[in-house]
């Protein structure tokens, strides 16, 4: 009627201004009230002075009075309990239910202590009860109760089922007032949260909740689900800021039902806030009783400023209840006449109306709730509900629906595109902070020599591009914050360091370096896609030529084998040598033609036997052989023991000096397990480090135990010092690291340094970020594009090759290149050769003089006159036949003796210098003088 009236004014233009429409409304009331052939009265108790439910009561049944087709008015009663005191409630409601012309339902109360006195006096008197505020599922209201909030137990189950489809693996439980345990029950009982046990804290009493919050930061919590009442949140979520608990990195889901009425832009945070509301903003019936509040105020001259985003649930719900016990009313009316009447709290007196307005409302359905599908259980709870899953960042677009026919389904209301444009819209808003530490190459200080396209930055590296390509990607900015390590973790204070620790705290959004996706790591952050699979290798230092050995041939053999080889030739010779003047075999005659010999000799005299064992064991042979048995048998056993002693000795001298020339060397875990002259180690506490200490595996423990026992420690504190000491050339040490850092090292110093062995495990490099960080799978998309396209790979191509040039190589010792012997390495064997014939020359010169002195007495001559003649028959050398007598010349003898005598005086005296006689003679001299 109202429309109807006011679209006709318009068209004849009578009406010019606003005010008029309000005189023809205000008037349309009257004439309803005054031509209404029944009346009821309807009464609501309110514990606040003006409230958006009391707006809702009033002008819903106001516009029920004049748009309904049924000739029934229903008054209002409100009664406001601002004390919210039980007896006060008591006393109010007893008297409503006195009045005159009765009252057929009593709407509230709000407050939570004054609901129970309020439902067993209505119960006694058999009033409907109408509510629209949470209460706790134990405590079931009476059948002639009916709550149109949603029933405690499954809005529980609601808030569950949205927490696991977020895929929280960790929070916190933020709580306010004790009955929030009772909203948030069923949370507790998620199956993951055993493995991610709940933090859960309670706001203390008083203003300055900022210790709680930088508590939870430190111990690493990213996500919250926060539980306060409404028009604490914005204060609660400011002081968060404050000790920058509100980043882009951390999640807030709120459950107020009434969160979506606060105006969050004055907090400029960028934290991921989720909502939870009951109701549709745009819900057309919505708007039309937001109009009608409007122009009702408008009539008492109180401007109200209100739009349909910031109603609270509770009027929402008002609206519904109001609309429903309206209609149930009419309909009932028609069929029987509903009789009201005053009623007594002390009497017996019951109203006969009661149960069959609460049935009929429980069965009846409304065209268009605001609150949307309504429907209640046999104790009046309400269970029938949708939950509307709110994203604050994303302009309040909502994500995802949820009712409890859905069970623990969530209805996903936007698209995967719009998802992730809600996500990188999130990512822009801010700065990211990326938490990082200097190493080569992932990140440096800037070189002057290296181009880059990116100038303005201080910073350089593998990790500086990554980061840069994928802001580039995801169009984000950025900024580094500096750590010095990659992150352990302290057991005494439960807390991580460096840059997990950044990542952990919330400090950074995102941490990049040589970071390691081990699996304590992963409980506390999530990681990227791996950008570099790498895995556990041993660096070493490249063979270098050994000292030049010129006794390198003795090697094969050790000290105590040469020692008994000697010991051995020397007792068998002794032996066969007993044996052979023991054998008959062996005794002969001196002249084969004699076959009655009268003496017998033996050739086996000890030089002979000498000589037939050194010619074995040399593999030369002997011209004389043993004829007798037991000779024969030690001869035979001798040339087995040379056989051997000889082919061993052959076999392993090339191999000996080959190792010789090159030095020691290590060619697996295993060789370096097994020797004890090469230390090894890893950075202490790194990820290899704890590989080595966790793993069960038989090799990997021995080279813990190792390590771990070595005095001083073998473990290092960076790569960096690592590599140092590897290349150290005063100490012998392999260093475990990662392969694609040894790739770098090694590539920087090609010439000293090279891998042993393969891989000990598997693993990969990713960027650390926050336990469900919701931009985490658009950095995963990033960085498996660019694999996919061969950016990581350039990259890597460019830092480990193209600017890191290493030194040129330089041999320190020529070598040469076919790996031949050098004269360093078997100069022994020339030094033997050439001792052993100056020894056996010296030998002939004693025995020459010796035989020089048997002449002279022979033959009566001096030993000058000896000695020449034997000098000029030795250099003779055509002459090859030998007189058994010496022949002298008188004539020339003088003149040969002086020849002879200076001669010999020369070969004396070039004797004398080499075997030291002349000092030998001044000695004897001395002597005699003295």
């Amino acid at each position: 009627m109202y429309y109807v009236l006011s679209s006709h004014f318009k068209k004849m233009k009578i009406i010019p201004n606003l005010i008029s429409v309000l005189v023809i409304a205000s008037c349309c009331y009257s004439i309803c009230e005054a031509y209404s052939t029944d009346s009821f009265t309807i009464a609501a108790l309110f514990n606040q002075a003006t409230s958006d439910a009391e707006l809702a009561f009033k002008y819903t049944i106001q516009w029920q009075n004049i748009y309904s087709s049924e000739d029934i008015f229903y008054k209002v009663e409100i009664f406001n309990l601002l004390h919210k005191n039980v007896f006060v409630t008591s006393k109010t409601v007893c008297n409503i239910s006195k009045m005159e012309s009765g009252v057929i339902a009593i709407f509230g109360p709000e407050a939570l202590k004054a609901v129970p006195i309020t439902q067993s006096i209505c119960r006694k008197l058999e009033i409907p009860h109408i509510q629209t505020t949470w209460q706790p599922s134990t405590s079931y209201p009476p059948l002639i109760s009916l709550n149109f909030y949603p029933a405690a137990d499954l809005l529980a189950e609601g808030f569950a089922t949205i927490v696991r489809h977020m895929n929280w693996k960790s929070y916190a439980i933020v709580y306010q007032h004790d009955e929030a345990l009772i909203r948030l029950q069923q949370i507790f009982k998620i199956p993951d949260v055993s493995d991610n046990p709940v933090v859960v804290r309670q706001l203390e009493p008083g203003l300055d909740h900022r210790p709680l919050f930088k508590g939870l930061k430190d111990s690493g919590v990213q996500k919250i689900i926060l539980d306060c009442d409404t028009d604490d949140i914005l204060k609660i979520l400011q002081q968060a800021k404050d000790v920058d608990f509100l980043s882009v990195s951390i999640s807030y889901l709120l459950t107020s039902l009434d969160a979506h009425t606060l105006d969050y832009s004055e907090l400029d945070a960028s934290a991921n806030i989720t909502l939870v509301r009951l109701f549709d903003p745009t819900n057309e019936e919505l708007s039309r009783n937001i109009n009608s509040w409007k122009v009702g105020e408008n009539r008492n001259r109180h401007r109200l400023d209100i739009e349909p985003e910031i109603i609270r649930t509770e009027a929402a719900l008002m609206i519904d209840a109001v609309n429903l016990f309206v209609e149930t009313v009419n309909h009932l009316h028609k069929t029987e006449m509903i009789v009201s009447r005053p009623m007594d709290c002390d009497g017996r007196d019951t109203w006969e109306g009661g149960y069959r307005i609460v049935s009929y409302m429980k069965e009846h359905k409304l065209a268009n709730p605001i609150t949307g599908p309504i429907g209640f259980d046999e104790f009046g709870r309400r269970v029938n509900f949708t939950l509307y899953v709110v994203e604050l960042n994303a302009d309040r677009i909502v994500k995802a629906t949820w009712s409890p026919s859905n069970n623990t389904r969530l209805n996903i209301t936007i698209s995967a595109t719009e998802r992730r444009q809600l996500i990188l819209k999130s990512l822009q808003k801010q700065k990211i902070i990326v938490s990082t530490k200097i190493v080569s190459p992932y990140f440096m200080l800037r070189n002057k020599s290296h181009s880059s396209e990116d100038t303005s930055s201080k910073y350089e590296g593998y990790a500086v591009d990554l980061i840069e390509k994928i802001s580039q990607e995801l169009n984000f900015t950025y900024d580094f914050y500096l750590n010095d390590a990659n992150g352990n973790y302290d057991e005494n204070s439960q807390t991580w360091t460096g840059v997990v620790g950044d990542v952990v705290s919330g400090t950074a959004q995102l941490g990049i370096c040589d970071l390691t996706v081990t699996q304590q790591r992963r409980k506390y952050v999530d990681f990227s896609n791996h950008f570099m699979t790498l895995g556990i290798s041993i660096l070493y230092k490249k063979p270098t030529p050994g000292e030049p050995n010129m006794f390198a041939f003795l090697g094969p053999l050790a000290e105590d084998v040469w020692m008994y080889t000697a010991t051995a030739y020397l007792g068998v010779s002794v032996l066969i040598y007993l044996i052979a003047r023991m054998a008959p075999g062996d005794w002969e005659s001196s002249h084969p033609c004699d076959e009655n010999p009268k003496e017998l000799e033996n050739i086996w005299s000890l030089g002979n036997c000498l000589w037939l064992t050194k010619g074995s064991i040399m593999t030369q042979g002997c011209d004389i052989l043993p004829k007798g048995i037991s000779t024969r048998m030690a001869v035979s056993m001798w040339w087995f023991f040379s056989l051997l002693m000889t082919s061993s000795y052959t076999a392993n001298l090339a191999a000996y000096l080959s190792k010789e020339r090159m030095g020691p060397q290590i060619n697996s875990l295993d060789d370096l397990v097994s020797q004890n002259k090469i230390k090894f180690g890893t950075m202490i506490n790194g990820s290899t480090y704890q590989f080595f200490k966790t793993s069960n595996y038989s090799k990997h423990q021995a080279a813990w135990n190792k390590m771990n026992n070595f005095k001083p420690s073998s473990f290092v504190k960076t790569n960096t010092e690592g590599v140092r000491k590897v290349l150290n050339k005063n100490q012998d040490y392999a260093f475990f690291m990662e392969s694609s850092s040894m790739e770098y090292e090694i590539n920087r110093h090609k010439c000293e340094l090279r891998p042993i062995g393969g891989l000990l495990d598997s693993k990969g490099y990713g960027i650390a970020m926050p336990i469900d960080a919701a931009y985490r799978g658009e950095i995963n998309d990033a960085i498996l594009k660019f694999q996919e396209t061969g950016v990581l790979q350039t990259l890597k191509d460019k830092w480990w090759k193209e600017l890191n040039v290493g030194e040129a190589c330089e041999e320190t010792i020529a070598t040469p290149s076919d790996g031949s012997l050098t004269l360093a390495n078997v100069g022994g064997v020339f030094l033997v050769l050439g001792i052993g014939t100056l020894i056996s020359f010296l030998i002939s010169v004693i025995e020459f003089l010796w035989n020089v002195k048997n002449i002279a007495v022979e033959e009566h001559i001096t030993y000058w006159e000896a000695l020449i003649l034997e000098l000029r028959f030795v250099v003779t050398v055509w002459v090859t036949r030998k007189a058994t007598k010496v022949e002298i010349n008188e004539s020339s003898s003088s003149l040969e003796l002086s020849e002879a005598r200076s001669i010999a005086e020369k070969v004396l005296q070039e004797a004398g210098s080499f075997l030291h006689l002349d000092t030998i003679l001044d000695r004897i001299n001395l002597q005699k003088e003295g």
